[in-house]
C-alpha cells in the first residue's frame, strides 16, 4: 500500500490537473491512495464565503460563491467535454451548499467553517477523480467524512482512531486506485468537521498509519524539505534525509512543509515519508525515517508570523505558581490558542501564541478580570534548531528582540518587526 499526499499547488489549474496524471502515470499505482487538498487557493476562497455568511452580507457573499464557482467551471471546461457529467456533478455540489447557507440555523462560525470550507476538497476530488477515469486511470472516489471520524470540536477535530481504523478497513478497496478529500472528516452526528488549516498532511498520515503502507509521499512545489521558507530567506539547501523526531521538532516548532500531527502515526509503524517535487521528478527530495538526525546537519529556520506575545502576573503581584499556570492553560485550551514559547519568572508568566483562529480577544476578555495582562500582537516567533551564532546574527536584525530563548539544539527569538 502507498498513499500520496497532492495539496492545492499541485492541482490549482487545468494543465496543473494533468501534471498530477502525468506522475501517476509514472508510478506504480497498485495499492495506492491519492489523498487530494482543495485547489489553488481555494481554502482561502471559502473562508471569504463562511466571513460573508456569518457576517451577513449578501453582497460579498454572492460575489464570494459566484468566484468559487467560476475557478472550478474554468477547470472543467479545460478538461472535459462539455456534455460530461462532471458539470451536473459540480452543479450539484453548489446547490448543495447554496441550500446548506439558506436552510442552518446556527450562530456557531466553527461550525460553519467546517460545513462551508470542506467543500473545496468535495470539488477537487470529484473533478480529479472523474479526469482520471476519463483518461482511464482508473479510481474509486470516497467520502471521507464517513471514514475518518472525529469529536464535534469544529476546525480542530481529534479522530476516533479506533472507528476511524475499522472504516477504513471496512470500506476501502486497497487493491483499486482511491482518492480521498484531506482536511476533512465527520462526527457521528453527521457534521462535517476539519482537522485544522493544512490538514491535509494529517488525512494521508492517518490512511498510511491504518493501511499499514509502505510509504507516504507529499508531492510540493518545492523539492523536498528545505532548512528554510525559500519565500522567507534568500540562501535555503534541500535536507536529504531528517530522522523522525527531528520532523517531530521541526513541526511542533511550526516548519510548515509537513503537519505536526502527521509524523507520529507513520513513526508508531516505522512508515517512511518521502517529501518530493511535482516539478522535478528527477530530484528524488527528502527522506524521513529512522537514521540519522539530519542530513547534511545545517542550521534550519522555522517562522511562526501573527503571533501574540503576553505577559500575565496576578493582581497584588503574588508569585505566579501552579494553581495561576493550571487556570491560565485551561484558558488557552477553552479558546484554542496554541503556545509556542513559555517563560516565567517569580511574578510573571509570558508566553507566544498563536492567533491563528482568532479567538485572542475573547481568551483577553475573560482573563483580565482575573489577572494583570499586557500583550504585543504582530509578533513574529522565529526558532532555529541547530542553530550557529552566525545564523542568529541576521534574525536580531530584522527587528527588536522581546524574547530570547536558548537551549542546546534550539534557539527562539521573539522578534517585533522594524
Amino acid at each position: 500500500m502507498k498513499v500520496f499526499k497532492f495539496g492545492g499547488a499541485s492541482i490549482k489549474s487545468a494543465n496543473a490537473i494533468k501534471n498530477v496524471a502525468k506522475i501517476l502515470n509514472s508510478q506504480d499505482l497498485n495499492n495506492c491512495l491519492l489523498v487530494i487538498s482543495a485547489m489553488g487557493k481555494m481554502t482561502n476562497a471559502f473562508e471569504k464565503i463562511t466571513d460573508a455568511y456569518f457576517n451577513n452580507d449578501q453582497e460579498k457573499l454572492t460575489e464570494s460563491i459566484d468566484f468559487t464557482s467560476n475557478f472550478h467551471f474554468k477547470i472543467i471546461n479545460n478538461l472535459f467535454a462539455e456534455n460530461h457529467i462532471i458539470h451536473q456533478k459540480i452543479t450539484v455540489l453548489f446547490g448543495q451548499l447554496v441550500r446548506f447557507l439558506t436552510q442552518n440555523k446556527s450562530k456557531n462560525y466553527d461550525y460553519l467553517y467546517d460545513q462551508i470550507v470542506s467543500y473545496g476538497e468535495l470539488l477537487s476530488t470529484t473533478i480529479v477523480s472523474d479526469y482520471l477515469n476519463e483518461i482511464k486511470i482508473y479510481n474509486n472516489w470516497v467520502d471521507v467524512r464517513e471514514i475518518i471520524i472525529t469529536d464535534t470540536i469544529f476546525r480542530d477535530a481529534t479522530v476516533n482512531w479506533q472507528e476511524t481504523e475499522k472504516r477504513i478497513k471496512t470500506n476501502i478497496n486497497l487493491s483499486k486506485l482511491t482518492i480521498v478529500q484531506g482536511f476533512i472528516g465527520g462526527d457521528l452526528n453527521g457534521n462535517t468537521t476539519t482537522l485544522g488549516r493544512e490538514g491535509s498532511d494529517f488525512t494521508a498520515g492517518i490512511f498510511a498509519y491504518c493501511t499499514d503502507a509502505e510509504s507516504l509521499t507529499i508531492w510540493k512545489d518545492v523539492l523536498g524539505v528545505l532548512n528554510a521558507d525559500p519565500r522567507e530567506f534568500k540562501e535555503v539547501q534541500l535536507l536529504e534525509h531528517i530522522s523522525y523526531e527531528e520532523t517531530i521538532e521541526m513541526a511542533f516548532y511550526g516548519a510548515s512543509v509537513i503537519h505536526p500531527k502527521t509524523i507520529k502515526p507513520i513513526q508508531n509503524k516505522k512508515i517512511p515519508l518521502i517529501v518530493r517535487s511535482f516539478k522535478n521528478l528527477n530530484s528524488p527530495g527528502t527522506k524521513v525515517s529512522e537514521g540519522v538526525t539530519l542530513e547534511p546537519t545545517i542550521p534550519c529556520f522555522i517562522i511562526k508570523k501573527n503571533q501574540v506575545l503576553v505577559s500575565i502576573s496576578s493582581l497584588d503581584f503574588s508569585f505566579i505558581v501552579e494553581e495561576n499556570i493550571s487556570d491560565i492553560f485551561k484558558l488557552f485550551h477553552k479558546y484554542q490558542l496554541k503556545v509556542n514559547l513559555i517563560q516565567n519568572s517569580a511574578i510573571s508568566f509570558s508566553v507566544c501564541v498563536d492567533n491563528n483562529l482568532n479567538h485572542f480577544d475573547l481568551f483577553y476578555n475573560e482573563i483580565k478580570n482575573m489577572y494583570k495582562v499586557s500583550f504585543i500582537k504582530n509578533v513574529d516567533l522565529f526558532t532555529v534548531r541547530h542553530f550557529t551564532e552566525n545564523s542568529l546574527e541576521g534574525i536580531y536584525k530584522l527587528g527588536t528582540s522581546l524574547v530570547s530563548q536558548i537551549n542546546k539544539n534550539t534557539a527562539q527569538i521573539i522578534i517585533q518587526k522594524k
